[in-house]
């Protein structure tokens, strides 16, 4: 397609953001393997085709996906650039301007890469902008993707859910992903098996709003019905279940991960902040409170379960006693980890226009002591299994900064190994 004769075409690929936009990228990444016309090689490789799948969450995202472009360009100036991803959705024509870019993908139209593919040669000194609208009728539901294969060998995520119905006063993503629908159970149910059949050990279920699966069927299921049909349904030997919102985490949910082991004792879940005034201004739909009875009922069902967060400094109207709030809340909750990240105005949520009140340097302050608290917590989780006998599953990747072999437990503790004489 690019190249003339009988050479394959080089083709590379980036993904920026959550679980769902690397499950994205692995339908691609299936779709062109199983096509005896391309080569998969490294981003940092030189490659005829750069695929930028790209995260709009933040403005960092915008940014970093805009140095992807940059770096692809430089590694080939003859490659064609193709862009797709929350911030494509987005900001299309933006992203379309951006030099070297040969083509943007909406989020449903990447999910179709390799029919948009012949088209690249075709008009090349134009932009080509392949961009749907998110909320039409015809996204009202998942359509199912046979996922040959996954980056990794032995952790594949599957995408049981997408968009969202939530209307977060500082969050962009239903906009980009559109209304929440649910992939059919069915579906799930094949694929699971088809996964564990290729041998993989593990299955993240992700989504935009894991926990609102089901309620857009025409026969209307919940998450925990979901969970108990895997359970019955199939064999794969662990599954995870991704980040979800404190209100959809439901005794009966909690009760089924405490009573099967199949199920990784994690649990990710956003909190944003600690201060009930700004939840309120956020428009998240709980307390402080809440939250922390939530947390203390999982740990008195599962004492080893792993708790994370999400937490969000410099929302507009967050004073020092707000951040206070969150911090001494935080500190007296039994949480293992911490992703923290600065609030950052995304056009088109009901918070854009608000008048920021926290200055970036105090953003960065306030996200380094929240950092160092999630660090002690981590620490001290880690602490607790100094000695002790666990499993793990080992990834494909070794770690960057040790080079050593690294899995993690089902309650998400990282672990490195060395490679011993007969490990395979």
């Amino acid at each position: 397609m690019i190249q003339e004769g009988s050479q394959l075409t080089r083709i590379a690929f980036s993904t920026l953001g959550c679980k769902v936009n690397q499950y994205d990228t692995a339908v691609i990444h299936s779709s062109v393997a199983d096509n005896g016309n391309y080569t998969i090689v490294p981003f940092d490789n030189e490659a005829d085709i750069y695929v930028i799948n790209t995260c709009t969450v933040t403005g960092k995202g915008d940014s970093e996906s805009r140095r992807l472009i940059r770096k692809a360009q430089r590694q080939n100036k003859k490659a064609k650039i193709i862009v797709t991803g929350c911030y494509a959705q987005i900001n299309p024509k933006g992203v379309a301007g951006i030099s070297g870019v040969s083509m943007v993908l909406g989020n449903e139209e990447k999910l179709e890469f390799k029919n948009y593919l012949s088209s690249l040669n075709e008009n090349p000194d134009d932009h080509r902008i392949f961009v749907g609208d998110i909320f039409s009728r015809d996204k009202a539901a998942i359509k199912h993707y046979n996922l040959s294969r996954f980056p990794s060998r032995t952790r594949a995520f599957l995408r049981v859910q997408d968009g969202c119905d939530s209307r977060c006063s500082y969050c962009i993503v239903p906009l980009a992903r559109g209304n929440s629908r649910s992939l059919a159970p069915s579906d799930i149910i094949k694929q699971v098996n088809e996964l564990s059949q290729k041998g993989y050990k593990e299955v993240v279920l992700c989504g935009v709003h894991l926990g609102g699966y089901g309620r857009d069927l025409s026969n209307k299921l919940c998450l925990s019905s979901l969970v108990e049909r895997i359970l019955t349904g199939t064999d794969i030997q662990r599954f995870r279940l991704s980040s979800i919102e404190p209100r959809e985490i439901t005794d009966e949910l909690i009760d089924l991960v405490a009573s099967d082991k199949r199920i990784c004792r994690h649990f990710h879940i956003p909190l944003q902040s600690g201060d009930d005034f700004i939840l309120r201004r956020m428009n998240r739909n709980y307390t402080a409170g809440y939250f922390e009875d939530l947390v203390l009922k999982v740990k008195e069902k599962m004492g080893d379960a792993g708790i994370g967060c999400d937490v969000m400094v410099g929302y507009p109207g967050e004073d020092e006693d707000h951040f206070k709030n969150t911090c001494r809340f935080i500190e007296g909750l039994p949480l293992t980890y911490l992703h923290v990240f600065s609030y950052s105005p995304r056009p088109g949520t009901a918070a854009y226009h608000i008048k920021e009140t926290v200055k970036g340097d105090v953003k960065r302050k306030r996200s380094d002591i929240l950092r160092m608290l999630g660090e002690k917590k981590h620490m001290e989780f880690i602490n607790r299994y100094m000695g002790e006998s666990v499993h793990i599953l080992i990834e494909e990747e070794m770690d960057e900064t040790t080079g050593l072999l690294k899995g993690y437990t089902g309650n998400y503790l990282k672990v490195l190994i060395s490679p011993y004489p007969g490990f395979t």
